[in-house]
């Protein structure tokens, strides 16, 4: 590195990408998921939303369907936080736990 502790970023390899791929994920167990009672943005009706969960889409896709068929409900994924219609706070929790996440109810 020149003096100064600068460096000129017009060198091929200093335009290159740090190797090593995706980042790794939190394993399930050291996960902090939140799981929390929601009308705001709903038009009144209420659902459960769990947010933190640090997985890829179609990880969050499947683990949706086995939410949604262990509280008997619907649901989707948006922007990363899993929706379920109703107040399926504990049928949540008990899916998650079943899951290997370490689930925590939010709000009161």
């Amino acid at each position: 590195m020149p003096k100064g502790g600068w460096q000129e970023f017009t060198r091929p390899e200093s335009l290159e990408r740090a190797s090593g791929g995706p980042a790794a994920s939190t394993p399930k167990a050291q996960q902090r998921v939140r799981v929390q009672r929601t009308k705001a943005g709903k038009g009144g009706k209420m659902v459960t939303a769990i947010t933190g969960l640090e997985a890829a889409e179609s990880e969050l896709k499947a683990l949706l369907k086995q939410l949604k068929a262990a509280a008997g409900t619907g649901g989707t994924v948006k922007a990363g936080v899993i929706e379920l219609q109703g107040d399926q706070v504990a049928a949540a929790l008990a899916a998650l736990e079943k899951a290997g996440y370490r689930p925590k109810q939010a709000g009161g």
